[in-house]
């Protein structure tokens, strides 16, 4: 079984939805309203798994923001708040290797970006409002 199947069976065992997917990339994209999780993108990249979900766009002047979001990193269990690459957009990122990738390591990581959004929704939607 390729890491790929692995990785979808795994998904699906979980039971979320998946809404999108990209076998040749080895892409998944997953929802559950339950959770918070939302077209998160999970992408085999051999030899590590990429788990990334846009959360909310950047203003501007957001430098104390971001001071806030790296204090905020360092309470997460797995993964991180991110900056995609043109600083306009919020994201969780996290990535596993996939040699030895397990069900509860995986469920571990997404369950952290629940955890982190229900922890600090208030402030993540306060700065998103302006």
């Amino acid at each position: 079984m390729s890491d790929f199947e692995k990785v979808k069976d795994f998904i699906m065992d979980m039971g979320f939805t998946i809404s999108h997917e990209e076998p040749q990339e080895e892409l998944v994209v997953i929802d559950d309203d339950e959770r918070g999780i939302n077209n998160m993108v999970v992408d085999c990249e051999a030899p590590i798994l990429i788990i990334e979900q846009v959360i909310i766009p950047m203003q501007k002047d957001s430098s104390d923001f971001c001071k806030r979001l790296l204090q905020i990193n360092r309470t997460l269990v797995h993964g991180a708040f991110v900056l995609d690459e043109e600083g306009t957009t919020l994201l969780f990122r996290d990535t596993l290797q996939l040699e030895n990738l397990d069900r509860n390591e995986l469920e571990g990581s997404i369950d952290a970006l629940s955890l982190a959004l229900a922890e600090y929704a208030g402030e993540l939607v306060e700065f998103a409002r302006g």
